[in-house]
């Protein structure tokens, strides 16, 4: 189940096809993070499938999924690379490109039958495996006395990712990841604390 708050994205490239009154669809994703990953993907995908009647693609690029774009490649106008982006859409994903290599098999598939299918190929894809959730964090070291340490670490604890690290010494060190989200109110409770002399903490550079 998805949360609405986050985009999502994969680890690595993954495939699937499927088949369609004997048009073979088959649906190539990578994670991308810049316009120009983008292009060079999809490029580098229909170059190996040049001989595929149509390469359609599109692609969502930013923290926030506002860069996309979409091509139907030669197909009916509106039948390929916008049905593959809403698609990609509707999964909350980013920094996300997907082509799908059509080979004609000779029966038409008609306006709607073209939409499905290049829908159903990129779904399929999506659910080859769960979808990584993209986080934005930021790592901050906290010292603290072992007097303070487990009451610290509650009131932390609903802000934090993970604890990356922790150093036993005269004091406690940890380093300890967080949403950006979460950001002004870690920053706010660590300075009260600080001030305090409770303990001290800096954020990572």
């Amino acid at each position: 189940m998805k949360d609405e708050d986050y985009f999502y994205s994969i680890e690595r490239q993954r495939t699937a096809t499927i088949k369609i009154k004997r048009s073979i669809f088959i649906c190539t994703m990578e994670y991308v993070d810049s316009i120009e990953k983008a292009k060079q993907f999809i490029s580098l995908v229909s170059k190996e499938n040049r001989t595929a009647t149509h390469n359609c693609w599109a692609y969502i690029i930013g923290e926030n999924g506002d860069i996309s774009h979409c091509s139907d490649a030669g197909e009916p106008s509106g039948t390929a690379g916008k049905p593959m982006l809403n698609t990609l859409k509707t999964h909350g994903m980013t920094n996300i490109a997907a082509v799908v290599t059509r080979h004609f098999g000779g029966v038409k598939l008609g306006i709607r039958g073209l939409m499905e299918a290049y829908c159903a190929c990129v779904e399929n894809t999506i659910d080859l495996k769960q979808l990584k959730k993209l986080v934005q964090t930021i790592s901050i070291f906290i010292e603290v006395s072992y007097g303070f340490n487990d009451i610290m670490l509650s009131q932390i604890k609903k802000y934090l990712c993970k604890i990356k690290d922790t150093v036993y010494t005269e004091k406690i060190v940890h380093r300890v990841e967080i949403e950006l989200k979460n950001f002004a109110e870690m920053d706010r409770l660590l300075s009260e604390y600080q001030s305090r002399g409770k303990l001290s903490f800096r954020y990572d550079a």
